[in-house]
């Protein structure tokens, strides 16, 4: 399955803290809580936000 790529309104910080873990693209997101997103430096309530709603797009959700 292709994810799409991170989307470019979460921010600059916020991309680069996941680009920095390995994240590319949003369906990765699934193997990780939003409390360890959230612990990032640059990853915000607005970068979850948005993440979260890309997940809901495509049935999945970030982990427990």
């Amino acid at each position: 399955m292709e994810f799409e790529k991170l989307p470019q309104n979460i921010g600059s910080p916020a991309r680069r803290a996941l680009k920095a873990k390995g994240f590319t693209e949003v369906g990765q997101l699934t193997e990780i809580t939003e409390k360890e997103l959230l612990a990032l430096h640059g990853v915000g309530p607005k970068a979850i936000r948005i993440l979260k709603e890309y997940l809901t797009k495509q049935g999945q959700s970030f982990a427990e």
